[in-house]
């Protein structure tokens, strides 16, 4: 049972129904070079057309400050999504006003258009209730299908939600429904692998973390800063010394909470950052001054792969090292790799998400084999640490 409303709380056949996507997709030279946002989409926007709605598709492009500027239009993003769809999809040459209003007038039921650029009007990026209300009036109802947007106050997103009666689309709904099964009510044992460079843009996500799952497995120059508060001496590794105190802090925090904090027994270290370095594997007890640590040694591979076989669900952000330079994509590559194997089989529930980690499963060749990989930057985040999403708190039943 969802504990947000879905396009099967709502009757939309012969309405005009709002759909928020976000197509903030790349673009060179006029043309989309990835469709992999508009792509996830097309199934909320074809299942709302054969239910007989008149879609129309509401989207922001880039930033331009509330000006219209011609290198931010959505028609290229219009004509990729009818072609993605197989579709033809109108477009306005603007998102309120009399060019939407005939655009939306002249649609027939299962037609799909698509408005001009939200934020070519500087009161979408501040909730403003007025302009809302312009959008509202081409609309009966509002679906919402951009989480990635859903931490953003901005009127499209959360004002027009409160005008319009509204609900999560296809897309929204699959990605709450898979970070609510592996964060508010996962099944145990339940850990969450966090990676990447810094504690200190991860502070918040470890604190809410703590409580919510049974381990929290460290990698990445994160675990360097770890290791360090533990008192080993991390060579020349990356290591934020201001924030010692901070990772002793969690650490004592997650033993009053029953939670393990899992870091590497050993690593691979080099003298620079450098696919050309000479490397060697060391413990990390005894890391020479000379290196850096830039992947987890496979004495810790070893132990990560264990642990998964023990697990019903992980959640991952971040990589386990520097993976962008080979060889140290090893361990992200291993690791992810055995996940996917016990996702593949049944065994695992696996939730990822955040640019690196994108990045990173794609290079491992996994990308599609987890049970669900969120393209959501920031509101991945937010909702790792714990925040309520604007986005998201207007769609609850």
């Amino acid at each position: 049972m969802t504990t947000f409303r879905t396009i099967d709380d709502l009757d939309v056949t012969g309405k005009r129904v709002l759909v928020r996507a976000d197509l903030n997709v790349p673009m060179k030279d006029g043309k989309v070079t990835n469709t992999t946002r508009i792509d996830r989409t097309v199934p909320t926007l074809l299942e709302l057309a054969d239910k007989g709605a008149k879609v129309i598709v509401l989207s922001h492009l880039g930033r331009p400050k509330g000006q219209k500027k011609p290198e931010f239009t959505l028609k290229p993003v219009a004509d990729a999504l009818a072609a993605s769809a197989g579709r033809p999809v109108a477009f306005a040459s603007d998102c309120i006003g009399p060019e939407a209003k005939a655009v939306a007038d002249n649609m027939k039921n299962g037609d799909i258009a698509m408005f001009e650029n939200v934020r070519f009007y500087a009161e979408e990026e501040k909730n403003d209730q007025d302009f809302a209300r312009r959008l509202a009036e081409n609309g009966d109802i509002l679906i919402s299908d951009a989480f990635s947007c859903s931490h953003r106050a901005h009127a499209s997103v959360e004002a027009l939600a409160r005008i319009l009666p509204s609900a999560a689309g296809r897309l929204m709904q699959a990605e709450l429904e898979a970070l609510e099964g592996a964060l508010e009510n996962p099944q145990r044992p339940a850990a969450a692998l966090v990676g990447g460079a810094k504690i200190s843009t991860k502070l918040d996500v470890l604190g809410n973390l703590l409580s919510r799952v049974d381990q929290v497995i460290i990698g990445g120059a994160m675990a360097n800063t770890f290791l360090a508060a533990k008192g080993l001496d991390v060579g020349k590794s990356l290591c934020e010394h201001d924030m010692l105190d901070s990772a002793r802090d969690i650490m004592a925090k997650a033993e009053g909470s029953g939670c393990e904090i899992v870091l590497p027994a050993d690593a691979i270290a080099a003298t620079e950052f450098s696919d050309m370095a000479a490397t060697e594997t060391v413990a990390v007890e005894s890391v020479p001054k000379t290196m850096m640590i830039l992947d987890i040694g496979p004495k810790a591979i070893k132990d990560l792969k264990a642990r998964l076989g023990g697990l019903k669900t992980i959640m991952w952000n971040g990589p386990l090292g520097a993976f962008e330079v080979k060889p140290f994509d090893d361990a992200t590559n291993a690791v992810a790799r055995e996940a996917a194997k016990l996702t593949k089989e049944g065994k695992l529930l696996s939730v990822a998400g955040g640019g690196d980690t994108v990045a990173a499963l794609q290079n491992a060749g996994v990308a599609d084999d987890f049970s669900y990989v969120s393209t959501a930057g920031g509101a991945f985040l937010e909702w790792l640490e714990g925040k309520s999403l604007p986005g998201v708190a207007v769609l609850r039943k």
